[in-house]
C-alpha cells in the first residue's frame, strides 16, 4: 500500500513497467500480479483520501543483515544484471541529480533545523564538495540508466547463495547507475563493524558486479561521494515525510546521521591515500 500522496499512479505505472521488464529478461525481482482484470493498481477510498495498492509476487528467502563475503558477491553478479538491462535506459520518473540528492535534502531539513545549526553546517559543506565531484564527472566513464536507489539488505531475500529476490523500486528513478553501487556499499559499511571484514565484503561485492560488468576507474573513485550523496537523499526524505510518527527526527538525530556520513567519507579518504 502507497502512502497517501507519496506517488503518483504515473510514477507507479512506471514502476510496474520496469519491473516487468526486469522479470522478463531473467532478474530476480518481485513483480506485480494483476487482477482478474489485468489490473495491477488498485485504488482504495481511506479516510485521508486515495490510496493506491498493489500486490507483488512473494520473494522467497529472509533478510540476512549481516552477509557473508559470498552473498555480497551474488548480490554484486544481481546488480550488475540489472544496470545491463537499464543502462541508457530511461523511466518516466524523476532524475537523480546534484539538486535532488544534496540541494532538495538540506532544504527539506531546513524547515526543522537553521542554518546555524553545527550538523546543518557540515551537512551543507558535505554536500558542496559532493556536488563539485559531481560537477566534474567525464560522462564517457560514468554510466547512467535507470536505479533502484534503495538496494540494501532490508530490501533483499535471501534464500540460497545463487538466489535472491530483490524488492521495493519505489525510489527508482534516473541517474548514474554507480549511485546503486556506492550506497550499497556504504550501508555495508555501517553494519559491519569490523572494518577489516567490511573491506573483505566489500572487494567481494565488487567482483561480483565486475564479474558482469566493468566500472571504470572514476566509477570506483566516485563510490565513497555516490554513497554519501544517497545517504543525504534519504535525510532529506525523512524531513520531508515528518509527521508525529517520526518523533525521531530531533538535533541528535540529525547530528548523528551527519557524523556516520563523516565517519564514512574519512574512512575512504584514507583508504584513497593509502
Amino acid at each position: 500500500m502507497y502512502c497517501y500522496n507519496w506517488r503518483t499512479k504515473t510514477e507507479i505505472q512506471e514502476e510496474l513497467r520496469l519491473l516487468e521488464e526486469l522479470k522478463n529478461k531473467g532478474i530476480s525481482v518481485s513483480f506485480p500480479i494483476a487482477d482478474k482484470n489485468e489490473n495491477y493498481i488498485q485504488e482504495i477510498k481511506a479516510p485521508e483520501g486515495t490510496r493506491y495498492v498493489v500486490l507483488f509476487s512473494f520473494a522467497k528467502g529472509e533478510k540476512i543483515r549481516t552477509m557473508q563475503p559470498k552473498t555480497c558477491f551474488a548480490i554484486g553478479e544481481m546488480m550488475a544484471k540489472m544496470h545491463n538491462q537499464t543502462e541508457n535506459q530511461k523511466i518516466n520518473r524523476i532524475h537523480y541529480n546534484n539538486n535532488l540528492l544534496l540541494d532538495a535534502s538540506y532544504n527539506y531539513l531546513n524547515s526543522f533545523f537553521p542554518h546555524s545549526n553545527t550538523a546543518m553546517k557540515t551537512l551543507k559543506k558535505l554536500g558542496a564538495t559532493i556536488a563539485e565531484t559531481f560537477n566534474k564527472i567525464n560522462t564517457s566513464q560514468v554510466k547512467q540508466g535507470i536505479i533502484h536507489l534503495d538496494i540494501w539488505y532490508d530490501n533483499l531475500n535471501v534464500n540460497t547463495e545463487k538466489d535472491i529476490t530483490i524488492f521495493d523500486f519505489d525510489n527508482c528513478g534516473n541517474g548514474l547507475l554507480i549511485l546503486d553501487v556506492g550506497y550499497f556499499c556504504n550501508q555495508l559499511f555501517f553494519i559491519e563493524q569490523d572494518k577489516e571484514q567490511y573491506l573483505l565484503k566489500l572487494k567481494h561485492f565488487l567482483h561480483g558486479y565486475q564479474s558482469v560488468r566493468p566500472l571504470s576507474d572514476e566509477e570506483l573513485q566516485l563510490i565513497p561521494e555516490a554513497g554519501a550523496a544517497v545517504f543525504m537523499f534519504y535525510l532529506g526524505v525523512q524531513a520531508q515525510r515528518f509527521d508525529w510518527s517520526n518523533i525521531f527526527l530531533t538535533e541528535n538525530y540529525l547530528s548523528m546521521f551527519v557524523s556516520r556520513i563523516e565517519t564514512w567519507m574519512d574512512f575512504n579518504r584514507k583508504i584513497r591515500a593509502n
